[in-house]
């Protein structure tokens, strides 16, 4: 009977295995397509079947980098060998790198654009997480009236789509100048993960002992002062987890983005399909610009990797 019941378990795990194996390749297979693309030369990004097996080059992100325009006749062999190794690229496919008049290449939107969603995700994350934390601390400790129903109304910010009230903040924005500016798409992200934050560090500072605090409110700390030396330290992996949740949101959006901004402070999401070759889109550019906007998150998740895990815990289990 033990010997039946561990080949069913054996079985069991096999089944198991494999099943993680596909989903885990179903989830890596758009990455994978992706990168490929971003490296492959533009003659082969829409084949049909697929090109596996390809010489990679680096003319797409030349491209995303610089302004293009197309050629209306082939370069001399005199300007092409004296052009730059990466200017060939942009030739070899048709195009040529816009210039100024002093002869200085002229950079592309995609700078700027990625510099704003540094710029937007990174200052909605510090705020959404900061006030989370603060108003997650005045719920878990203190007794608030109808605090069932506060708590239900800051979710309830959350159960509409973005595009719904889209076209409303977009004109209260127009009324006030805060179209197209960088506060504006910071304050509305820091909105958006506002409550998400509070309900994902209120269950973290609910599972921090109030003793901790309370012994050292009788040792002669301040309130803030435990808040900081006590509270903060305790819930380090719960910041993290939710810090990494409101970078992705933030860092991926796209609706807001596309509507209340224009060129100053246009993020990344909406400017990347934008990206055209000689009259069509290119696919390999795109997927460049795809590739770079990737590694950001990525990064940020590698770095809070070990508190991620914890953090994701911290809180699910109730006494």
């Amino acid at each position: 009977m033990a010997a039946v019941q561990t080949r069913s378990e054996r079985a069991l795990n096999r089944v198991a295995i494999a099943a993680v194996l596909v989903i885990t390749l179903i989830f890596l297979a758009p990455i994978y397509w992706i990168t490929s693309t971003a490296f492959k030369p533009r003659n082969l990004a829409t084949t049909i079947p697929p090109t596996v097996l390809f010489e990679p080059e680096i003319s797409p992100f030349v491209k995303l980098f610089t302004k293009r325009s197309q050629l209306r006749e082939a370069p001399t062999p005199e300007e092409y060998a004296a052009a730059p190794w990466w200017e060939r690229m942009v030739f070899d496919g048709g195009e040529k790198i816009v210039r100024s008049g002093r002869g200085e290449v002229q950079l592309s939107g995609y700078p700027n654009r990625f510099m704003n969603s540094l710029i937007v995700a990174i200052t909605s994350t510090v705020l959404a997480v900061g006030m989370g934390t603060f108003t997650a601390y005045g719920f878990s400790r203190f007794k608030v009236k109808g605090e069932a129903d506060l708590l239900f109304f800051i979710l309830s910010t959350r159960m509409l789509p973005p595009v719904v009230v889209a076209i409303p903040m977009f004109l209260m924005y127009r009324a006030v100048g805060l179209n197209d500016t960088h506060w504006g798409l910071i304050i509305l992200y820091t909105a958006f993960n506002l409550s998400f934050s509070v309900w994902l560090m209120k269950g973290f500072i609910d599972e921090i002992p109030k003793e901790y605090e309370e012994a050292a409110l009788v040792d002669g700390y301040t309130r803030m002062q435990a808040f900081f030396k006590i509270v903060i330290p305790e819930a380090a992996t719960g910041i993290a987890a939710t810090a990494v949740f409101c970078f992705i949101t933030a860092w991926n959006e796209y609706a807001f983005a596309l509507i209340m901004t224009n060129r100053r402070a246009q993020t990344a999401p909406p400017f990347i399909p934008s990206q055209v070759g000689s009259g069509l889109p290119d696919w390999t550019v795109i997927a460049a610009g795809t590739f770079l906007f990737l590694l950001p998150v990525a990064i940020f998740t590698f770095l809070l990797r070990n508190h991620l895990l914890r953090g994701m815990s911290f809180g699910a289990i109730r006494k």
